[in-house]
């Protein structure tokens, strides 16, 4: 049998708002603590994302890390069918896509504190 992994929610290690810009958007991911920024640095990566929000069709994901904020900006192309005055999404302006990136799994970090929600793969 194979080994199981252990996984986390992102946001059990951040927290994420989110926008619009055009047809673009905008998801800014801060950590909760400077460990949690160090293991995201590796793990929250611009592939990542953009397979986590693959099923959406979009296009270049483009991360910027804000170390000062422990915090990253995701741009993410294409990502609101049209934008808000063109697109017959729900969620024209991107704003729960912040929420929906908080349920990424990631492998869990090894030195995750006990808190947190857990689940194996």
């Amino acid at each position: 049998m194979a080994e199981q992994q252990r996984m986390v929610r992102l946001g059990d290690l951040a927290h994420a708002r989110s926008g619009d810009k055009g047809n673009s958007a905008n998801i800014g991911v801060v950590a909760n603590d400077d460990a949690s920024f160090q293991w995201l640095r590796t793990h929250l990566t611009e592939a990542a994302v953009a397979a986590y929000f693959n099923p959406l069709q979009i296009g270049r994901v483009r991360q910027y890390e804000v170390p000062h904020l422990r915090a990253f900006n995701f741009v993410i192309e294409k990502a609101l069918a049209g934008g808000a005055s063109r697109s017959l999404r729900l969620d024209t302006q991107g704003k729960a896509l912040g929420m929906a990136i908080l349920e990424l799994r990631l492998p869990a970090p090894e030195n995750l504190a006990s808190g947190h929600t857990t689940e194996t793969t």
